[in-house]
């Protein structure tokens, strides 16, 4: 195993005294560090690009997105497929997140579930991968087995495969057919990929789900349609969006909301429309679920 050819594991030359700064300038040196992160994304935007066009692609034919990862990049693909089901209003199956260890891997370490490539190939199996699927390999060092079996795998199934790591010529990137690397230089603290190559595959997820759900319709202007109404606060975020969609009162979003039982997106067709609930459904599914399609 070759380390110190990765750049996740080169010490910065910029924080070789951490340990004797004060907490000021540890906090400022951090900083400095982090904004490099997001100038790195940027450079890779012309990558990022044609993955997304293939998850929007894969979900109009009724396939999913599904990340894989050990570690904190696994926890990090598990975290944005959890939160595209409140923010989109989709089925937890749409978009799903696999981890070296399964679950357990969360909050405590598995040893040795990441040396495996038979167990990122079993995983897939056991959610019956298809050629309609896509799958995201995210591994900072971009080498780690789980991952590369899961892609592996994948290939051989037929499913569009893609990468993100925090190297160049990252070991993951030969088994991908979208392969995505960001150099954001070495970590603040050595080694520890918690850190900027963690900022970094956020970003990068956040970019894969929020503009690939754009892409299908759920999102109006700037605004979260499909956002699922599960607690008090997202009741009356709901209301809101209807108000800023629609320029209505509150009192009228409000009777709306209710009206479209509590479906945002139909509740602003019905107002925008002037439509009854059965035809705003009916314009919703020829407008192929784009509310600007149905106006």
């Amino acid at each position: 195993m070759n380390l110190e050819k990765l750049t996740t594991e080169r010490r910065n030359q910029e924080t070789m005294n951490l340990d004797e700064l004060s907490i000021k300038e540890a906090l400022e040196k951090m900083n400095q560090e982090d904004q490099k992160v997001a100038l790195a994304v940027e450079e890779v935007l012309p990558q990022i690009e044609p993955v997304i066009q293939s998850i929007i692609e894969a979900f109009n034919h009724g396939g999913r997105l599904i990340y894989m990862g050990a570690g904190t990049s696994g926890r990090l693909g598990v975290l944005d497929a959890a939160e595209c089901v409140p923010t989109f209003g989709v089925s937890p199956q749409m978009v799903q997140g696999l981890i070296a260890g399964g679950q357990e891997a969360m909050t405590v370490a598995v040893e040795g579930a990441e040396d495996s490539k038979e167990l990122g190939q079993k995983d897939l199996v056991e959610l019956a991968l298809t050629n309609k699927d896509v799958v995201i390999g995210i591994a900072a060092s971009g080498r780690t087995p789980y991952v590369i079996g899961g892609l592996v795998y994948a290939d051989s199934v037929g499913a569009i495969t893609g990468s993100i790591s925090c190297n160049k010529d990252a070991e993951i990137s030969k088994y991908a057919q979208f392969p995505i690397e960001v150099d954001a230089g070495p970590e603040f603290l050595t080694g520890s990929t918690r850190l900027k190559s963690g900022t970094t595959q956020k970003l990068i997820l956040n970019m894969l789900s929020t503009i690939s759900m754009i892409g299908i319709g759920k999102v109006y202007n700037n605004l979260m349609v499909d956002v699922k109404p599960t607690n008090e606060k997202l009741v009356e975020r709901s209301k809101r969006i209807i108000m800023e969609a629609t320029s209505c009162d509150y009192e009228t979003a409000a009777a709306y909301f209710v009206k479209a039982d509590e479906n945002v997106k139909l509740a602003i067709v019905m107002l925008l429309t002037n439509s009854s609930k059965e035809v705003a459904e009916e314009k919703l599914v020829q407008g192929n679920n784009f509310i600007k399609n149905t106006l």
